[in-house]
């Protein structure tokens, strides 16, 4: 699932691991020159906090009573239970069926813990990584989890997965079972600092289950897993239900313990954002999260709600925010000039949206690792500004000489100025206006499609539309279900589209999914824009090659102030708060992790709130 999808869902069910996003490895213990170390834990950033003998997270509740269901919402359809690759639409909560290596701790920004690996080891080196896999770990049919199931799946996602997965794990040279419980990884150079922690994301699959069965095949065949729940029955594209498996293996871990707590975790699906809330409204689903800033000023003003039988939070956090944007398709001949691009940022009036749409709610994003230490600011200074020395001639001359600001405006409504700059641009990049239309040297004129999954942002994208129409570009708004955006996206057939580009606590491989220029013809990659530029591919590099924090620091606001100078994209907005809502029925811990949301994970079914809200409805 890649992270426009989740965008579009607003989705928390668990997923396939997706990127930690971290730096060098530090284990539990110490990092002892010319050892090897053995360790229960591994974080990028400092010491791991917690022992190998702590009895649970510190935002879980052991405690937690079991039982009960959650019913949760999702849009769109789906035609698979295979999420790993290209082809189909997969359901939204088959990551519940499948354990990883190691599990993260949502306290810490980039610690993980072992649950199917007992035992980390890291050689001398630093050219490799071997996990020791627990004699008690099972598949749901009892048989054990084997180190030879830990190597299918790593040549299964390698082979036929996502683009995501050959960028992310580009860099282990191969992958072997020493034993029936010791799989060791062996890596191209020792320089990828954070490769052993990411392969602790690896969501283990049953060989023996793939035995004569093609992976590359989009399939509703209930796959074998060995997590804490079970696929139990599903309508094809209107429902799935998992089931709690009760002798889960791992129930009794300390990184499982007071965790996944619901008997039944079930998903309805809805064909519109509108529909889906309306269901909440009545009932018919128990939790949302909400992405639209209208919905939450104003939606919720009905009887439920009033009389308290739902409630509404805002719960602060401390992840990075990214880049949500409207990105461009740069494969697409008239948007490969960046006066062009910088032409589209000038129209576009987030003062007017935040104060007419959002209700004042955003702050507008200036970088692509915003909320983070790696966003660049002011002018290249220091370490910084050496780096990009090296690249003088081959990134914008802007970058040494300005700062990136993006327009602002009174919000009025009447973008004068910017247009005014707007149209200077284009004109530069030899568009001319005729009859009101803008047309290029060759009388061709400026129009395209902005492709959209689902209604919500139409309220967005068709000001903007309005506001394109005074420089003379026609803009056109198209809203396709789920299913068809993902097949148009994965082939790059759009553009105009809006994008998500998520960044966590430590950038790094997953950035040559983003940015490379390999990855920029790679059908189903995450690099939207097309973005194919060797000095960008030599700071990914650089990135990913990181010594240390404070280098990986300056590598990343280079990297970061090159793309903003390239106006790749039209920036969006952000907050650093989950809106959320519930109806009346759930017990949680007393606090919430510093870095996640821990729903539906960490939360249960409180039967005495479940009987005061049934009176309740039926009086």
């Amino acid at each position: 699932m890649q992270r426009r999808d989740l965008l579009a869902l607003g989705a928390f069910a668990a997923l396939p691991a997706m990127p930690r996003q971290a730096r060098a490895v530090v284990p539990a213990g110490g990092d002892r020159p010319g050892e090897v170390v053995r360790t229960h834990a591994l974080s990028l950033l400092a010491e791991p906090k917690l022992p190998r003998d702590f009895p649970h997270f510190g935002w879980a509740n052991p405690d937690a009573p079991k039982g009960g269901e959650v019913v949760l919402a999702r849009l769109g359809s789906f035609d698979s239970f295979n999420p790993f690759i290209l082809r189909g639409t997969p359901d939204a909560g088959i990551g519940l069926i499948y354990d990883t290596l190691m599990a993260g701790n949502a306290d810490e920004a980039t610690a993980e813990y072992g649950l199917i690996a007992e035992t980390v080891e890291l050689p001398a080196d630093r050219r490799g990584v071997a996990f020791e896999l627990r004699e008690a770990a099972r598949w749901h049919d009892g048989r054990p989890v084997t180190a030879e199931d830990v190597v299918f799946t790593f040549n299964a996602l390698r082979t036929h997965g996502r683009p995501f997965f050959r960028a992310y794990w580009a860099d282990v040279a191969e992958v072997v079972a020493e034993g029936p419980r010791r799989v060791v990884f062996r890596f191209r150079t020792p320089d990828n600092r954070e490769l052993a922690q990411i392969l602790g994301d690896l969501p283990v699959m049953p060989r023996h289950w793939w035995e004569g069965r093609d992976f590359a095949r989009p399939s509703l065949d209930v796959p074998l897993g060995s997590g804490p729940y079970r696929l139990e029955r599903f309508e094809p594209n209107r429902s799935v239900v998992y089931r709690r498996v009760e002798d889960y293996w791992a129930r009794d871990l300390n990184v499982r313990r007071g965790l996944y707590n619901f008997d039944t975790i079930r998903y309805e699906y809805f064909r519109d954002t509108t529909v889906a809330f309306e269901a909440f409204k009545a009932g018919q689903v128990d939790f949302r999260t909400e992405n639209v800033a209208r919905d939450w000023a104003t939606g919720y003003d009905f009887p439920a709600a009033r009389r308290g039988l739902v409630r509404r939070e805002e719960i602060p956090h401390e992840i990075p925010t990214g880049m949500q944007c409207f990105a461009v398709n740069l494969r697409r001949p008239m948007f490969q000039d960046a006066r062009v691009r910088r032409a589209l940022i000038e129209a576009f009036d987030f003062e007017w949206m935040n104060a007419n749409l959002f209700f004042g709610a955003y702050t507008r994003t200036s970088s692509y690792f915003s909320n983070s230490d790696f966003a660049a600011r002011g002018l290249p200074e220091g370490r910084e500004k050496e780096i990009l020395e090296g690249f003088r001639g081959r990134v914008p001359e802007t970058v040494f000489t300005e700062e990136y600001r993006l327009p602002v405006t009174d919000g009025s409504g009447n973008n004068r100025e910017g247009l005014r700059r707007g149209l200077a641009l284009l004109r530069e990049a030899g568009w001319t206006v005729q009859n009101r239309r803008l047309v290029n040297a060759q009388g061709q004129p400026f129009e395209f499609e902005i492709l959209l999954q689902g209604a919500t942002f139409e309220r967005v994208a068709l000001p903007y539309v309005q506001w394109l129409a005074r420089l003379g570009i026609t803009a056109r708004v198209r809203t396709v279900d789920p299913a068809q955006y993902q097949v148009r996206t994965d082939a790059f057939d759009f553009d105009m589209t809006v994008e998500s580009m998520g960044q966590g606590f430590s950038p790094g491989n997953e950035q040559r999914d983003y940015w490379t220029s390999a990855k920029a013809a790679e059908n189903g990659s995450r690099n939207t824009a097309g973005i194919a530029d060797p000095a960008i591919d030599e700071l990914v590099e650089l990135v990913i090659g990181a010594p240390n924090y404070d280098e990986l620091v300056a590598r990343t606001r280079a990297l970061d102030r090159v793309l903003l100078h390239h106006n790749f994209v039209i920036p969006h907005w952000h907050t650093r708060t989950f809106r959320i809502a519930f109806w009346d029925k759930f017990g949680r811990p007393e606090r919430n992790p510093r870095y996640g949301l821990a729903f539906p994970s960490a939360w249960w079914s409180d039967p005495a709130r479940e009987r005061a809200l049934a009176e309740a409805r039926r009086g």
